[in-house]
């Protein structure tokens, strides 16, 4: 789907990077919860995830801001993400 059209005819982008970054927003708050939940069972990697947590939000903001960068922000989440879903299978 696209934008919508603006009254003066052209298309807003600007609805597309509102959603990236309620979804990054999502995925912060995921990771919180993960956390949570991985802390009543292990406490250091639970840590560690409710850590990636603001990290996640942070990088999801620099996105938003500066959509130049989103590549290497797509990338350090992807790496961020598989680090947590190793530590959480790792985890005693």
């Amino acid at each position: 789907m696209s934008a919508a059209p603006s009254p003066s005819g052209q298309r807003d982008p600007g609805l597309a990077r509102e959603r990236t970054a309620l979804a990054w927003t999502r995925t912060a708050i995921s990771f919180a919860v993960v956390g949570g939940v991985v802390l009543k069972r292990a406490i250091v990697p639970g840590l560690i995830l409710l850590a990636l947590a603001p990290v996640i939000y942070g990088l999801g903001r620099l996105a938003y801001t500066r959509p130049e960068k989103h590549k290497l922000v797509t990338a350090t989440i992807i790496a961020v993400a598989l680090v947590a879903l190793v530590v959480s299978f790792t985890s005693p």
